[in-house]
């Protein structure tokens, strides 16, 4: 079996860690200076990096903080991928709350018949 390294590429360990699908997303992330390490900007997808530094990266519409914890050798399955990092960010499981909702949203879902009836009709009315 392979050696862990000591150090690893950025964008090839966040390809590891699966936070992007193909190692080039990965790069391209970095080297659009979208990726912190240990707080300081990085736009150098060949950054060593090394068990115990921070990365601090938007993924989807969340900020990911994470700590690195191994290297790994591959990218493997997502459990054996979890175990490369750990989250010390805000809960990835209940996203911030939002603070503006679109508006004339209820929660209720699409109008039936009888609310589209009775919103024209008031909207014909307000207009006599």
């Amino acid at each position: 079996m392979t050696e862990a390294p000591v150090k690893l590429r950025l964008d090839k360990w966040l390809w590891h860690a699966r936070f992007f699908k193909t190692r080039s997303l990965a790069a391209r992330q970095v080297a659009g200076g979208h990726v912190r390490v240990n707080g300081d900007k990085t736009d150098k997808p060949a950054r060593s990096v090394c068990v115990g530094d921070v990365l601090t990266f938007a993924q989807a519409r969340q900020v990911r903080v994470v700590r690195i914890e191994a290297l790994g050798v591959r990218r493997g399955p997502a459990p054996e991928a979890q175990t490369l990092y750990t989250e010390i960010g805000p809960d990835p499981e209940r996203p911030a709350e939002q603070t503006s909702k679109a508006p004339g949203f209820d929660g209720t879902g699409r109008p039936t018949k009888r609310d589209r009836r009775a919103y024209d009709l008031s909207r014909r009315r307000s207009l006599e």
